[in-house]
């Protein structure tokens, strides 16, 4: 097929989305290079569902069983008022199975974090390099970081979150051009605030009814409180409990109030008093959310600020963004198509990237959901299509008629040489 090599990656951002990402760059046989601007991953405490749209993504990496094992399948979600703890209702999730073939499961994101990041090569993830600035051209993208570290490639990806140095970098370079709508220079809307944990592993004699389900399936219990309060929680591997806490923002008062702690990643700050405000809520397992708090680590509860906005520019020369406040699991969705985009890259030229960059916008942009790898059906309903790789295509019939070339030699006794072949 005569491809040259392909386009070499910096990803900026160790998150879900950027190990995701350098994961299937490895397997595609791609240069690539991780940029995380802490000293350590240290993943918030917190449960993470992951459902049809990821499993077989998971499944076609060899990962499905390794998950199985940090993970419980969650078949329903019990919905309670907060007055009486009484049953308003449950969300059935075993449709799940019948519609796609996979059931939704349910482990924490710091196990889940282990198990990805145990895919990538040490070597691969460069820390505390927070970007400061970046470059681009026709000969690719240069970022330079706090310790004064100047780094290149041919495409640079912008996996750092909501809040993504690379897209405000970005984003400033266009401002000065007139080339960005003045929607994409607007603040996000803050219209939600939650607190997140995970517990130690629990005594099952003080929590009974976990004792029920804790060996199969996950308890998951959700309670409508007064006003705009929710609280949440998950039973996970190993007797621990994933609980959330969140409630609406409906006052100018609390925006402001939050506003200085919007670019601040999940972390344990500002939580003690939003501790004490919910202590006293009760839990449908008996007991409080304190008591589930009491159980919690410090360092295993966060606090989180939700925007909502949905920005129209993804990508620029070189640069594209993904999983850019979308949430982990469309970000790991981001990262599929774009390797697949990347991997049909033949030549390295703007042209041919900007035509790549342009094919995952299209893919992701109006859908944002569903959209992975060539997958069998396993239910009624079959995986959503996606665009064919025609160099897969090719690959394939390539190593099919070496196959079957092999096995006529192999009959006829016939062995191909360097010469014989030319």
């Amino acid at each position: 097929m005569n491809d040259e090599p392909p386009p070499t990656v910096m990803i900026v951002g160790a998150g879900l989305g950027g190990l995701t990402l350098a994961i299937l760059l490895q397997r595609a046989g791609i240069e690539y290079q991780v940029f995380e601007k802490t000293p350590e991953i240290r993943p918030f405490g917190s449960a993470i569902a992951l459902g049809p749209n990821i499993l077989p993504l998971l499944t076609q990496l060899g990962l499905y069983e390794e998950f199985m094992a940090i993970s419980k399948p969650v078949n329903h979600i019990t919905i309670h008022k907060a007055q009486d703890m009484r049953r308003m209702g449950a969300v059935d999730i075993e449709e799940h199975i019948e519609r796609s073939g996979y059931s939704s499961y349910i482990c924490s994101r710091p196990d889940f974090y282990d198990l990805l990041i145990s895919q990538i090569p040490k070597s691969r993830i460069s820390f505390g390099k927070r970007v400061l600035s970046l470059v681009q051209g026709d000969n690719g993208a240069q970022i330079q970081t706090a310790d004064g570290g100047v780094y290149e490639a041919d495409i640079l990806v912008g996996a750092d979150g909501g809040y993504s140095a690379v897209r405000q970098a970005m984003y400033e370079r266009l401002k000065k051009k007139g080339l960005i709508p003045s929607t994409d220079l607007e603040k996000m809307a803050l219209n939600h605030t939650t607190m997140v944990g995970v517990t130690r592993p629990l005594d099952l004699d003080k929590y009974p009814l976990l004792r029920q389900q804790h060996k199969s399936f996950s308890r998951a219990d959700w309670v409508i409180g007064h006003g705009p309060f929710t609280w949440s929680y998950f039973s996970l591997t190993n007797n621990r409990i994933g609980w959330g806490f969140g409630t609406q923002i409906l006052t100018e008062e609390l925006q402001l109030e939050n506003d200085s702690s919007r670019s601040s990643d999940w972390g344990p700050e500002s939580t003690q008093a939003l501790c004490g405000q919910i202590q006293d809520y009760k839990v449908p397992i008996g007991g409080t959310m304190g008591d589930l708090i009491h159980e919690t680590p410090r360092d295993s509860i966060s606090r989180m600020l939700l925007e909502e906005k949905l920005f129209e520019t993804w990508y620029h020369q070189r640069t594209v963004l993904i999983g850019d406040g979308q949430g982990p699991v469309n970000a790991m969705e981001d990262a599929v198509i774009l390797a697949n985009a990347i991997y049909e890259i033949r030549a390295v030229n703007s042209e041919n990237i900007t035509t790549a960059f342009q094919d995952y916008y299209v893919e992701r942009y109006p859908h944002a959901v569903d959209q992975l790898k060539f997958i069998p059906d396993r239910g009624i309903i079959p995986v959503l299509s996606q665009k064919p790789s025609k160099r897969y295509e090719e690959k394939l019939l390539a190593e099919r008629l070496a196959a079957n070339s092999a096995s006529i030699a192999s009959s006829s006794g016939f062995v191909a040489t360097a010469a014989s072949a030319v």
